[in-house]
């Protein structure tokens, strides 16, 4: 296997010895760089003080759950670009849900293939590496924007936006093809999320579908990733 350019650091946060030794020795392997912590509180102080470019999660941490971790590390601006995957026991599809919402790049569960887990952290720190300059343009169906000129139509017809309308569909434009949590929409369009904002997510989500889906009651652009968040179709 070729090794990662750059031997990315990454951070494998569990107390379970076993799967710690298990999966550091193959990202060694790998050509990753490999740190290790045991608990929340570790976790949370290597991130600050190594800034690995990924985390291997695990839920269940002594002291503090593996969505504390991930709530802390979104939450703080110089760690919240930390690519995070979770690897736990964790089965249940609620907990899924919840680990992404918050912010994590991929859930795996265990027991699990070391071949799947690199593969995924190769995805995930793709996903999360810094991208060139966002599309000058974007065209989908009958919905066209010019992120220069500040232009939408549908069809050919010019299409009015509100000034947050049109900083959301902006965001999504220059993710297209990826699936933007709540969360990072809020923090993108608002600048700081809650219960009260993710609210108004889904009224503006509703809103920006009328005005540039030929059918808003069955969406073909602006994608539903439920209990996750939205995806503008990007084909």
């Amino acid at each position: 296997m070729t090794a990662p350019a750059g031997g990315e650091r990454i951070l494998v946060v569990d107390d379970e010895p076993d799967i710690v030794a298990l999966v550091a020795y193959h990202l060694a392997k790998a050509g990753y760089r490999v740190s290790t912590a045991a608990s929340g509180t570790e976790a949370i102080d290597a991130v600050r003080r190594e800034r690995p470019a990924l985390l291997v999660l695990d839920l269940m941490l002594p002291g503090m759950t593996g969505y504390e971790v991930l709530e802390q590390i979104r939450a703080n601006e110089p760690t919240r670009d930390v690519a995070v995957l979770m690897l736990t026991a964790r089965r249940e599809e609620p907990d899924r849900i919840k680990g992404l919402s918050l912010g994590a790049d991929d859930y795996l569960t265990k027991p699990f293939s070391v071949g799947e887990l690199l593969a995924r952290i190769r995805v995930a720190l793709r996903h999360r590496a810094p991208a060139g300059e966002p599309p000058a343009a974007f065209e989908a169906d009958a919905l066209k924007v010019d992120l220069a000129r500040r232009s939408v139509t549908v069809a050919g017809e010019e299409v009015h936006l509100t000034p947050t309308e049109y900083k959301l569909l902006a965001v999504l434009v220059k993710h297209a093809g990826k699936v933007l949590t709540h969360r990072q929409l809020l923090l993108e369009v608002w600048g700081s999320h809650n219960a009260t904002q993710t609210q108004a997510l889904r009224v503006y989500v509703t809103q920006l579908r009328h005005k540039i889906e030929q059918d808003p009651a069955r969406p073909r652009l602006l994608i539903t990733e439920p209990g996750v968040g939205y995806r503008l179709k990007d084909t």
